[in-house]
């Protein structure tokens, strides 16, 4: 696949209308990460965005920020440093609670994660809602560190998520509207 700008790769996200419920545009990215060739330009346009904005480390949302995340750190030349799902982490945690659409939810991390005024910057997959994006960056700004970015490969704009991380720069490389059309 020749990978020229980042409209070239939306033919490979897979789109399942009607998952997980009626009326719902499921975006399966998946192919994304396996295609090396696609994989490669997301984690080097990402880099290219936050290089010389001085990230300390980055911080990936379990679970498919993790995928995204390790790369991009390596590429930085920064640690990283992963926010989990309850119950994952072995030693003394920090939580955050926040509401979705159908109950509660939780990350968590080490208390220990970040140190006091490090720069991090947070990555997942997908900007849906915002409600994780914006508890894992309280969850980082209560340790005392600073998100300096949140990074997104797919945002799902009518969803209006972003409205949630108001005052935080984030970036996404490919945007979807309600229909499932592509905004890049």
């Amino acid at each position: 696949m020749n990978l020229s700008k980042v409209d070239d790769l939306k033919h490979l996200i897979r789109q399942l209308p009607d998952y997980p419920v009626k009326g719902v545009i499921f975006l399966d990215i998946t192919p994304l990460f396996k295609d090396k060739n696609a994989f490669s330009y997301i984690i080097r346009r990402q880099a290219e965005y936050y290089k010389g904005k001085n990230i300390d480390v980055v911080a990936g949302v379990e679970a498919r920020g993790f995928i995204v995340g390790s790369p991009l750190a390596y590429e930085l030349g920064v640690g990283f440093v992963p926010i989990r799902k309850p119950g994952k982490l072995p030693w003394k945690k920090k939580r955050v609670e926040y509401e979705l659409e159908y109950g509660k939810e939780a990350v968590e991390v080490h208390e220990d994660a970040f140190y006091k005024g490090e720069s991090v910057l947070l990555v997942d997959d997908l900007l849906a809602t915002g409600g994780t994006a914006k508890a894992a960056a309280t969850l980082i700004e209560s340790l005392n560190a600073r998100v300096t970015g949140i990074s997104f490969v797919v945002e799902l704009v009518h969803l209006g998520g972003r409205k949630k991380l108001n005052g935080f720069d984030v970036h996404s490389l490919i945007k979807y509207n309600k229909q499932g059309n592509s905004l890049v």
